[in-house]
Formats: C-alpha cells, sequence, structure tokens
C-alpha cells in the first residue's frame, strides 16, 4: 500500500518532470526522487533534453552510496533498452536501489520492460501511484506513442460571446497582454506551431517565442494549400526558428523556399490539406506535440478530423455582437453530434479567464 510519504515523493518527482516540457521531445518529460534506506531525501532529477542523461541517472548521482537500500519514484516505468544513454532499469539495479515506484508503464515498445527487469533483480516494484497525473503531465508524449501522430492543442481568444475579431476583420487585442504571454508559454512547450493561410494572410504572424529565456523555438507551420497565403519576406520566414510551408501536392510554390516547402494531397472531402497526412509528415520529422493557432476554417477541419486532443480557450470580457467566431465548420449539424468536452482547469489570466478542456471519452475518430 502506498503511503503519504510515497505520495509526497511523486508528487516531487512530477513536478521535477514538469521542467522539461519543450526540452525533451522526441522523449518523455520524467522527474525520478530517490529516499535512502530511511525514508530521508537523497536525490532527485529530471529529464532535461533528448540525448541526454535520463531523470534516474541525474537522482542516482545526487544520491550516490545513500541511493542504496532506498527507493526511487519515477514518474514514468523506467527505460529497458539502450539508446543514445543506457537502460535506467539496469542503472537503478546497479545503485542498489531496494524498491521503485512509477506512476505510469511505458507504451513504447522499445523501452518498455523495465518493470520486469527490475523484479527479476529482486527490486520491490509498485506501479500506479498517481498515475491519472503523470498521464496529464506527459499526455503529449503518451499521445504521440499510442496514436502515431503529434498531440494536438488547439489554443484561441474570443470575446466572451465567442467572437475572435470585430465584424471589420479587426482582432488586436481581444485577449489581455497577460494572455498573449501566456500564449508562449504554450508554444514554449511545443514542437510545432500550426496556423491556416487565413492567418497568415491577415496577421502575417511571426509565430516565435518571445519572452520566455532559453526557450526552445518551435518548428513554424503555415497550411496553405494553394501557396498563396505566404509570401517572400513574410515573418514566417525569417531565420528566427524552421518553417514548414503545407501546401497541395499540385500547387505552384516556386516563390517559396524549396527547403520550406511540404506537399501533402489534398482532402478527400471538402477544401484543404489531408490533415492525417499532415500529422504524419511532422511526426516523421519528430514533431510530438502541435500547438494549433489557425483560425476556425483550420480548427474546424481539425475537430472535425477527430484530432484535436485539448482546447486551451481565452475568453476575454468584451462583447462584440459580430464577427467570426473561434469554431467554423467542424461537421457538426445536430445537437446529438456535438462534441462533449470535460473542462480539467478554469484560470483567471489578468483580466481574462482562461478555459482548458479535454474532449470526453466518447469521442470519435478515437
Amino acid at each position: 500500500m502506498d503511503t503519504a510519504a510515497d505520495t509526497t515523493a511523486m508528487r516531487r518527482a512530477l513536478a521535477l518532470a514538469a521542467r522539461g516540457l519543450g526540452s525533451t521531445s522526441p522523449n518523455p518529460v520524467v522527474g525520478c526522487v530517490v529516499l535512502d534506506a530511511g525514508g530521508r531525501p537523497a536525490g532527485e532529477g529530471f529529464h532535461r533534453r533528448a540525448g541526454g542523461p535520463h531523470a534516474e541517472i541525474h537522482a542516482l548521482r545526487e544520491a550516490g552510496d545513500r541511493a542504496r537500500g532506498g527507493t526511487a519514484y519515477v514518474t514514468l516505468e523506467p527505460c529497458n533498452h539502450t539508446g543514445r544513454t543506457g537502460p535506467c532499469a539496469q542503472a537503478l539495479i546497479d545503485a542498489g536501489i531496494a524498491r521503485v515506484v512509477y506512476a505510469v508503464g511505458d507504451p513504447d515498445p522499445r523501452a518498455t520492460g523495465g518493470g520486469a527487469t527490475l523484479r527479476a533483480a529482486g527490486v520491490t516494484v509498485g506501479q500506479g501511484l498517481l498515475a491519472a497525473e503523470a498521464e496529464a503531465g506527459n499526455a503529449a508524449w503518451l499521445t504521440s506513442v499510442r496514436l502515431g501522430r503529434p498531440y494536438v492543442l488547439w489554443k484561441y481568444a474570443a470575446s466572451l460571446d465567442g467572437r475572435i475579431a470585430a465584424a471589420d476583420a479587426t482582432s488586436r487585442w481581444i485577449s489581455s497582454p497577460e494572455s498573449r504571454a501566456d500564449v508562449h508559454r504554450l508554444r514554449a512547450q511545443s514542437d510545432a506551431v500550426v496556423v491556416g493561410s487565413g492567418t497568415a494572410r491577415a496577421d502575417d504572424p511571426q509565430l516565435g517565442v518571445r519572452g520566455i529565456e532559453g526557450a526552445t523555438q518551435p518548428l513554424r507551420v503555415v497550411v496553405d494549400t494553394a501557396a498563396t497565403a505566404v509570401r517572400p519576406g513574410a515573418r514566417v520566414l525569417d531565420a528566427a526558428a524552421p518553417t514548414l510551408i503545407a501546401v497541395a501536392e499540385d500547387a505552384d510554390a516556386r516563390h517559396l523556399p524549396q527547403e520550406a516547402v511540404l506537399r501533402l494531397p489534398r482532402a478527400a472531402t471538402g477544401p484543404g490539406l489531408d490533415l492525417p497526412a499532415l500529422l504524419r509528415a511532422l511526426y516523421g520529422r519528430g514533431v510530438r506535440s502541435v500547438l494549433l493557432e489557425g483560425g476556425p476554417t483550420l480548427a474546424g477541419a481539425f475537430v472535425a478530423a477527430g484530432v484535436v486532443d485539448k482546447i486551451v480557450g481565452y475568453l476575454a470580457p468584451v462583447l462584440l455582437g459580430a464577427g467570426p467566431t473561434a469554431l467554423a465548420d467542424a461537421g457538426i449539424t445536430t445537437i446529438a453530434e456535438a462534441l462533449r468536452l470535460d473542462v480539467t482547469e478554469t484560470v483567471r489570466i489578468g483580466p481574462d479567464l482562461r478555459i482548458t478542456a479535454v474532449p470526453g471519452t466518447d469521442r470519435k475518430g478515437i
């Protein structure tokens, strides 16, 4: 049975894991806490970057000889394979750890089996402590492994009556400076930022991370089916971060840097590109998490395709009464087809309200 001390240690490991958000992809975020044989803190660590030491290694190095006979708390099952680093399960065994408690099993077939290896070596193993919290903290990586595509977070900002712009198309600024700064946090935690041709044409966005020291710039992706929205000199083509312009296979994209052009098939039905093909292409480039910042048309296409995993909406205390809404046609024609959401968080951000929600368990396409 897990004790209060176990829960405290695992919660600390979860907090440590969160420090790696935005810097470990295509690897997961992982935290580890080691208590000595007497239950006293001996070492802790988190996975800081892909290719670098895993969380367990950092914690064991800090613990040194005090790890022998102790307990390790890890947010993800210790890996059981040799990649750019050695297997963490064996490192825990070599350090003399007597007990390992991990929150979530590793679904990656290349790395799973750490728990069995530990048990075979005589280590006491527990699984499932704070599993729901660990799943939420590692949602992007777990989704990418399980579904073979990047995790998609759709973000939008709207007035209280659901408008993302006024009737004359002006939209700067509906949300507050605090909300806009929070969006840069979301960008910094994502591998790629995706917008559509409408956003590119109307706003000429740069899509980089600003105001966060040491942030890794995400891949910038513009879904520009006809290759007409992004023109030479567009801000998204600057040298601040890599960029992909996703265009149809038959589009004339000679005016774009050819290394930035990603050709994809058109959608089987309706306008636009084949979104599953886009996500597969991004996954093949190592993208495990996508921040969808596109306008209502692109957002509707993603929702219709069943590939939105999380929604973050910033609602400003503003009324517009007219203008485009946050979501265009999503293939929903009657209330019975509505995509029901589970709200996971509501937070005040400056004067705005940030609402976080995930599709309900009965979502289509999963």
